[in-house]
């Protein structure tokens, strides 16, 4: 059956227009202007509500394989596309770790008739394994994953001779984590020799301060030039690194940053409310870091805001300092979070899918998604600008069964989810229909403008 979707506010290409869409099986059939409604047409009035392409999330931590009492591939997706969000990059940190072509083959099968969302997966890199990475074909995987400094997980590349390899030879996109360990681990001796065990969760953003943050970065842009490598810088959080980054429109750079959601709505003042829910590496920082992120994505700086997105369960979190797990779920309210942020930075709706669909549409070369297109996947979100709802551990459907943003109101509400034009999300329930497909990435190329 088609859907026409009418009197709709289209977010789309820097542009607010009233106007109708048409979807046609998988794809948008139309889009624009009145569209006369047919018998063989299931009509849905917007209403006046945005009607935007769905966000497509560049970096989240689904735990399937080996890690799924924190969350699973079903489970996360589905509260993503509950928040808009239709497609999702999953991390390879993982148990086994991604860090094969045969592990990665095999987690495509495992993703096969269980996501809800859209989705592709990154290769991990490691100290030795860079034979896998040359063999590593464009289609295969939306990314090259590298863990530049001590993180969750067991991937790390500490080895100066891997890195050159890696960046050298990459047949993708590199995105990395950014955090010196040497300056880390210093941070803690020094927190220790202060605290003991006690050491208080407001020193989170000191023992992952900004000098760590900095080295880091700092080494894989020099890498990325030296190789002229393509180099996206994930989870960027500190004031510090922002003059590294080129401003302006993204065709053409062949180094990125991103944005995540929590670091662009926290500081380190709310450590004192949430304390460890809001733990992550790299850490929430300070007012003055949070604010020049903001700065940054206005002007360019950093190209994409995407979440993070990393479960563990309540029980992991509730523990001292250096036991609790960093990282926090967060897809379910994160386009809604980018939007409510959005007049705070002097933007619109435009600007958020921008930097939650288009943007990542071109970072990583996907094909005929992150637009409201003819011709195009018709991944849609259709959102209300003006339905207050206040985000609870009780109405999230993460299996941890808690959010960071607990007791936030939020003015923007996700009400319809379509992802390859089937409704999976008509604002009360989750479709028991299974229709994401995997992405069909090309991060090789430098992104241009898609015409």
């Amino acid at each position: 059956m088609k859907t026409l979707i009418t009197n709709a506010l289209l977010v789309n290409e820097g542009t607010l227009v009233e106007g109708d869409l048409l979807i046609d099986g998988e794809r948008i059939a139309q889009v624009g202007g009145a569209i006369t409604a047919t018998d063989d047409m299931q009509v849905v009035d917007a209403a006046g509500r945005m009607l935007m392409p769905g966000m497509i999330d560049d970096q989240v931590h689904f735990r399937e394989p080996g890690l799924t009492s924190k969350g699973d591939l079903f489970t996360e997706s589905r509260a993503a596309v509950v928040g808009g969000t239709t497609s999702f990059m999953d991390m390879p940190n993982v148990n086994p770790a991604i860090i094969t072509r045969d592990a990665l083959r095999a987690k495509y099968e495992l993703a096969a008739g269980r996501c809800h969302g859209n989705f592709a997966f990154y290769f991990g890199a490691t100290n030795d394994n860079i034979d896998e990475i040359r063999a590593l074909k464009p289609e295969e995987t939306c990314g090259i994953k590298a863990f530049m400094g001590a993180s969750t997980g067991s991937l790390l590349v500490d080895d100066d001779n891997a890195l050159d390899l890696l960046f050298k030879h990459a047949p993708v996109l590199v995105v990395t984590h950014c955090e010196d360990s040497p300056t880390i681990w210093a941070n803690e001796r020094e927190a220790r020799d202060r605290y003991g065990d006690a050491v208080p969760i407001e020193q989170h953003p000191e023992i992952r301060s900004s000098a760590a943050c900095v080295a880091s970065s700092q080494k894989a842009m020099g890498l990325a030039r030296k190789y002229d490598a393509r180099l996206h810088v994930l989870h960027l959080t500190t004031a510090d690194e922002m003059a590294q980054f080129e401003p302006g429109p993204l065709a053409g750079k062949r180094i990125t940053g991103e944005a995540c959601i929590h670091h662009l709505w926290f500081h380190a003042d709310d450590y004192a409310r949430l304390g460890t829910r809001i733990k992550c590496n790299p850490a929430v920082k300070y007012e003055r870091d949070r604010d020049a992120l903001r700065e940054a994505l206005v002007d360019g700086r950093l190209d994409v805001i995407a979440t993070d997105h990393a479960p563990h369960l309540l029980s992991e979190k509730d523990r001292h300092y250096f036991a609790a797990p960093a990282g926090m779920p967060l897809t379910q309210h994160a386009l809604v979070a980018a939007l409510d942020l959005a007049p705070k930075l002097g933007q619109d709706a435009t600007f958020v899918v921008s930097k939650c669909a288009h943007m990542p549409a071109e970072l990583f070369g996907i094909a005929e998604r992150g637009y409201l297109r003819e011709g195009y996947y018709a991944d849609l979100a259709l959102v209300n600008p003006d339905a207050p709802h206040t985000a609870t551990d009780a109405n999230v459907l993460y299996k941890c069964e808690w959010t960071p943003f607990v007791d936030t109101t939020f003015q923007h509400r996700v009400e319809s989810t379509w992802v390859n034009g089937t409704q999976v999300f008509d604002g009360e329930r989750v479709s028991e229909q299974i229709v994401g497909q995997p992405l069909r990435c090309d991060s090789s190329r430098a992104h241009t403008p898609s015409a």
